[in-house]
């Protein structure tokens, strides 16, 4: 009897072990995410965003039904924001996890080289709050529903 409890003892241990570290790589996925956005420039971290992306990943902004696939949301950061915005920064600040869903609280930080969305912040900086919510399937980021508050960043920018 004993030999069968030390047997179901380790047997939750190594579940509990394959679980812990299951949930800890889906936030490492995630995370590849905001390391690309903190980098817009960095080919590196397009690849490595590519890599842990499905290849019909979705950016989901709003309901219109017009999302983002990969390869536009790459040619975006690569391209608008590095251009625009070279010191573009998204600091991760909590990531909760539940099953296949991982909840991003972040910091976008930013200082606009011209006109973000038709203000002109004439070299001010912003500082806003985002949340995304990832779907991981496989080991790979499926969809990407997110909000960030760009009003406020304008509202920064014009020094209001």
């Amino acid at each position: 009897m004993k030999l069968l409890n030390v047997a179901l003892v380790s047997a939750v241990l190594l579940v509990n072990s394959t679980v812990t570290s299951a949930l800890a790589n889906e936030k490492e996925v995630v995370q590849t995410f905001y390391d690309f956005l903190s980098n817009p420039a960095s080919k590196e971290h397009a690849a490595a965003f590519k890599s842990v992306t499905a290849e019909d990943w979705q950016s989901i902004g709003d309901y219109t039904g017009v999302n983002k696939k990969r390869d536009q949301f790459i040619g975006q950061v690569s391209g608008f924001f590095a251009t625009l915005m070279p010191d573009l920064n998204w600091e991760v600040q909590e990531m909760i996890q539940e099953g296949n869903k991982v909840v991003v609280r972040s910091r976008a930080t930013g200082t606009p080289k011209g006109p973000l969305f038709g203000v002109d912040g004439k070299g001010k900086s912003f500082d806003v709050l985002t949340i995304d919510i990832h779907t991981i399937e496989n080991g790979k980021i499926v969809t990407s529903y997110h909000i960030e508050d760009w009003a406020g960043a304008l509202q920064q920018l014009k020094g209001q």
